[in-house]
């Protein structure tokens, strides 16, 4: 698996936006497959920062409704990445 393919979308809401103002923290939804130390090295290599820790966090599927049929939402995984005091991904910016 290819770093591109461990980091999958960038999480952009209130919260995250918060969350990147505050703290210097950068929400992301990774592969279900991949850790904290690769989603580490990933980010490091793809915006050329400093990572100073990494949360992660999964959403279990749950059951919805469509009519008469019964399905599952796919399982997510995000990653919170704390970077260092100075550094910044510039994509996020004026978002």
């Amino acid at each position: 698996m290819t770093i591109y393919e461990m980091i999958r979308k960038p999480i952009i809401t209130e919260k995250s936006e918060l969350l990147r103002r505050e703290f210097n923290k950068y929400t992301f939804e990774v592969d279900k497959r991949v850790n904290k130390l690769e989603i580490k090295n990933a980010v490091e290599k793809i915006f050329g920062v400093t990572v100073e820790s990494v949360a992660t966090i999964t959403s279990k599927p749950k059951t919805k409704r469509h009519g008469m049929k019964l399905y599952k939402t796919p399982l997510k995984k995000k990653a919170i990445v704390k970077l260092k005091d100075g550094d910044n991904i510039k994509y996020f910016e004026g978002v």
